[in-house]
């Protein structure tokens, strides 16, 4: 893919053979975030597992402490008194049954997050083929399979982001906005990093975090110092 000639002036500023520490890397990704609009900072850690043996899977969700500056869409699957209770917390679409031809026919996708009580996953699970591959299905492990859906969607609205390895088993995730204040894409950054730490399945031989870098939509990736973020 043909890079533009601002991407290749702001590659200019920043030397492949370095790994950064993080406020550096941080400052590099503001630096280099030149697009006419905010540019979201994305995270992609590129780990050692691997994601075809089942007890190397990485899944799960952190709250950033100064949210993502994204506005998430809401979709609840809920019924009876549930329902009205994700209302009331801030939803913005919810239904049961009736939304599975709107989604499967008529490709409605106006939502970011799909958030389902339990016993509402045997109809969402119809929509699987749909939802899946667009990594919006919801997960108990994610927090999106939920009875205490006020708390599902409050956690949403403030920041939370679901974090899993893809086929290659990076991750990407956003980690906030190029408008940030540096403090406040470091602080995001630091949750996640720990979170998916955390997460390291015992299984892994070798290396848990193999490269992480940092950049902005239009920008080119920084390298981290892999090491010292473990330490």
């Amino acid at each position: 893919m043909k890079k533009g000639k601002r991407y290749a002036e702001a590659a200019k500023s920043i030397d492949r053979s370095v790994q950064y520490d993080l406020a550096d890397a941080i400052a590099l990704v503001k630096k280099t975030a030149s697009a006419k609009f905010d540019e979201t900072v994305e995270v992609h850690i590129r780990t050692g597992c691997d994601g075809r043996h089942a007890d190397q899977q990485i899944r799960g969700a952190v709250v950033l402490p100064h949210g993502t500056g994204k506005t998430v869409r809401i979709l609840v699957f809920a019924k009876g008194p549930k329902a009205d209770e994700a209302e009331a917390a801030g939803a913005d679409y919810v239904g049961a049954e009736e939304l599975i031809p709107k989604i499967q026919n008529e490709g409605w996708l106006d939502f970011d997050v799909v958030v389902a009580t339990p016993d509402m996953m045997g109809v969402v699970g119809r929509l699987g083929r749909v939802l899946g591959p667009k990594g919006l299905m919801p997960n108990p492990k994610a927090g999106t399979v939920t009875m205490d859906v006020t708390k599902a969607i409050n956690d949403i609205k403030a920041g939370k982001i679901e974090y899993r390895l893809d086929k290659t088993n990076i991750v990407h995730v956003p980690v906030g906005k190029a408008s940030f204040t540096e403090e406040q894409l470091a602080d995001n950054f630091q949750t996640l990093i720990d979170a998916i730490i955390k997460a390291k399945p015992s299984t892994v031989k070798g290396a848990y975090l193999k490269s992480v870098t940092m950049a902005s939509t239009m920008g080119p990736g920084v390298k981290l110092n892999v090491a010292k973020l473990m330490a």
